[in-house]
């Protein structure tokens, strides 16, 4: 069976609940992006996906994509796939929107993450200490960390256990060497509930939008034995450059360039050494806390301990 017929069937199972499909149709659909407007076959599939998705009036969460796989929460690096759970509640948020019912941390003995439950998706609660498996989650992502959303498709089964909750909290000591591309200025996709960064004006789930600015920093910090992938926020951002999102958007405007903003940035941060601490999502750390070691000293200080591990 070929990939783009293998994709037609899939989309087919998503929405042969919902709508009177033919795979044929599909497979054209996709055969028309793919091969005559040489669209990757992912963003075929996408887009072909939110055109069912608008026919039938339903959401991406509203459907399943079939096969979710039952997975500990630290092999959750990349977002939307289906996948199962079996974790903790260990903390419950105050929702911000009236379209979330609950919003907290889940946990299994490989670490955490934020779940979200919507309300539409008329779900049973789930309450703090509470073990439970959750079939058919789909993961999401945003500045590098990593979430799931329990949608109409999720199964919840309590289940009368308990497990222990890992600490997937790092610290670093090192020195800054490198900034990493989808730094300084971005732009992220404004839809609810998304907030993907934006390729080239495009977001991955909804196409050609406005989106909206955000700051951050994607570097790598070497601690002498190993190289960390560390995503600073707006806010760490501003606190090691001195350069907040408002002043980054006057730098581009005048400039007519965004790029000058991780120029300025990478001048200020790659060199200098920094303690950083913050979980662990996949293959990044979220810089939570983070102090810049004071000089030589310190740097003599990390060069001995580093040797020494």
């Amino acid at each position: 069976m070929s990939e783009l017929r293998q994709h037609a069937e899939d989309v087919h199972d998503q929405f042969s609940e919902h709508l009177d499909l033919d795979v044929e149709d599909v497979e054209k659909r996709l055969h028309t992006l793919v091969d005559e407007y040489k669209v990757p076959i992912d963003e075929a599939r996408r887009s072909v996906t939110n055109h069912y998705l608008d026919e039938a009036g339903l959401d991406r969460e509203d459907i399943a994509r079939g096969g979710s796989e039952d997975v500990d929460i630290e092999e959750i690096d990349e977002p939307e796939q289906w996948v199962d759970l079996t974790a903790k509640v260990i903390e419950l948020w105050e929702p911000r929107s009236d379209s979330i019912a609950q919003v907290g941390l889940i946990g299994d003995p490989t670490g955490t993450i934020k779940f979200t439950k919507w309300a539409k998706s008329d779900l049973p609660s789930l309450d703090e200490g509470g073990v439970y498996e959750l079939r058919n989650v789909v993961t999401d992502e945003y500045q590098g960390r990593y979430s799931v959303k329990l949608n109409s498709t999720t199964v919840i089964e309590e289940l009368d256990e308990d497990i222990e909750v890992g600490d997937d909290t790092s610290e670093i000591e090192g020195a800054l060497v490198a900034m990493q591309s989808g730094s300084g200025l971005i732009k992220r996709c404004p839809t609810e509930d998304c907030t993907r960064v934006l390729q080239n004006g495009r977001c991955s789930e909804h196409g050609e939008v406005e989106g909206e600015f955000d700051l951050r920093i994607k570097g790598v910090v070497d601690d002498g034995i190993d190289a960390h992938e560390v995503i600073f926020d707006a806010e760490a951002t501003e606190a090691l450059t001195g350069i907040g999102l408002e002043e980054a958007k006057e730098m581009a405007m005048d400039a007519l360039d965004t790029t000058v903003v991780a120029d300025e940035i990478r001048a200020a941060v790659v060199g200098t050494y920094y303690r950083v601490e913050g979980p662990t999502f996949g293959r990044y750390v979220l810089a939570d806390d983070v102090e810049e070691l004071d000089g030589p000293a310190d740097a003599e200080d990390l060069l001995i301990k580093a040797r020494s591990m």
